[in-house]
C-alpha cells in the first residue's frame, strides 16, 4: 500500500531552478567580437545585468523570453530557432533579467560586436 502511495504521488521539484543553472560558453574572443553560446533553462531568471555592445542573438533552440527591466516594466521576445535577432547598445544598457517562458531550454549563440557604433 506504501508503494501506491509512493508511485502515485505527483513529482514535485524541491528546489526551483536557479540562474546559476543558465550555461554560458565562450566560443571565441577578440579585440573587436566576443562570441558565447548560452543555454536557459525555463523559469531560471538571470540575475539583473546590462551589455556595454550590440549583440546579434543567433537562435540555436527558439523559445519565449521574458525581459524584465529594473523599472519593473518588461516585453517579451519570441525567439525562432534558426533565426538572428540585433539588440542595440541602448537596450543592451537597459538593466535587466531575462527569464525563459517556455517549457524546454532555451539556446542561442552570442555575437557581442565590441567597436560598432
Amino acid at each position: 500500500m506504501l508503494f501506491l502511495a509512493i508511485a502515485f504521488t505527483p513529482f514535485r521539484t524541491l528546489n526551483p531552478p536557479q540562474a546559476s543553472q543558465v550555461q554560458r560558453t565562450p566560443q571565441f574572443e577578440n579585440e573587436d567580437v566576443s562570441v558565447w553560446k548560452t543555454v536557459v533553462p525555463p523559469n531560471a531568471p538571470l540575475t539583473m545585468h546590462t551589455h556595454q555592445h550590440p549583440r546579434v542573438i543567433i537562435a540555436l533552440s527558439g523559445g519565449t523570453m521574458k525581459v524584465v527591466y529594473e523599472d519593473g516594466t518588461s516585453e517579451v521576445h519570441q525567439w525562432e530557432t534558426g533565426k538572428a535577432y540585433w539588440l542595440s547598445t541602448e537596450e543592451g544598457k537597459k538593466r535587466h533579467a531575462d527569464v525563459n517562458q517556455g517549457a524546454k531550454p532555451i539556446e542561442v549563440m552570442v555575437v557581442e560586436l565590441k567597436n560598432a557604433k
